[in-house]
């Protein structure tokens, strides 16, 4: 007879306590949804002013390479290279090729 009281009890705390994990885990979800939806939107914001600033570039690029100035090529050339000689010590060494860059961009080929 306790021990039926006991059991009694005990079901009726365990499904109170199987109620209030249900109601947490419910609102542990409308929360995750929600910020999972609030990273999706900066994400798009994100893309979006990557790709307007990368169009914005590339059409500066294409401005640049289309105007033909004489005796300019060698600059455009190290416009486009990394001078930096402590930019990746992983990569290889380019101190050559650095340096004959610069002495055509100082200098060029004379035809």
């Amino acid at each position: 007879m306790i021990q039926a009281v006991v059991s009694t009890q005990s079901t009726g705390e365990i499904a109170a306590r199987d109620a209030e994990a249900e109601a947490l885990k419910s609102e542990w979800k409308a929360e995750a949804a929600k910020e999972l939806d609030a990273w999706h939107a900066k994400q798009l914001e994100v893309l979006a002013k990557n790709k307007a600033g990368n169009r914005e570039a590339q059409e500066a690029f294409f401005k640049d390479m289309q105007e033909a100035k004489p005796g300019q090529q060698w600059e455009k050339i190290c416009k486009l290279c990394d001078f930096n000689p402590k930019s990746n010590r992983n990569a290889r060494d380019t101190a050559r090729m650095r340096s004959l860059f610069l002495q055509l961009k100082q200098t060029p080929l004379v035809r």
